[in-house]
């Protein structure tokens, strides 16, 4: 039985890393491509995978850390599927969007970059989602809302935990 998208499997984690790694090792530019397969594969990147990759790529491995660490979208460690997304851009910022981003901590139970302790949702900050025009905007999941308020946050978390 071979591993789920999105689910950590440490019997083949290692398998799962080295087939990645070597399908994109001779592509121009391939460790982008091949970090976004092992997340979407495993959930997240870990950490004893990148000694692998780095050797896949003929990197060091502090170099392989250096570029997972550079780009926000990538996790070292696992994570709820469910992005709960809060735009932090300019425009989003012009309209409420700091209010949201002060507040969501608590009123979700969860701080930026962490998974609710239930699992159910991850909270992060973003710099825009594309709907300036009826900012502040928030991501649950693949849904954009705009114009959200503090109130109506833990029910479209709700919403989409549930969907």
């Amino acid at each position: 039985m071979g591993a789920s998208k999105g689910v950590y499997c440490p019997g083949n984690m290692n398998d799962v890393v080295l087939d990645i790694a070597l399908k994109h090792a001779g592509e121009m530019g391939g460790l982008l491509p091949c970090l976004h397969e092992v997340q979407e594969r495993l959930g997240y990147i870990p950490a004893q995978a990148h000694g692998q990759l780095a050797e896949a790529f003929s990197l060091s491995a502090a170099e392989v850390h250096g570029v997972i660490s550079f780009y926000h979208d990538f996790r070292d460690a696992p994570a709820s599927k469910l992005a709960v997304q809060i735009c932090c851009a300019e425009a989003c910022q012009a309209v409420g969007s700091r209010e949201l981003e002060s507040h969501a901590p608590q009123t979700l139970g969860v701080d930026f970059g962490e998974t609710h302790a239930s699992g159910a949702y991850r909270l992060e900050r973003v710099y825009c989602l594309g709907n300036c025009a009826c900012g502040p905007s928030v991501r649950v999941g693949d849904v954009v809302h705009g114009r959200v308020n503090l109130a109506e946050l833990s029910g479209l978390v709700a919403q989409g935990a549930d969907a």
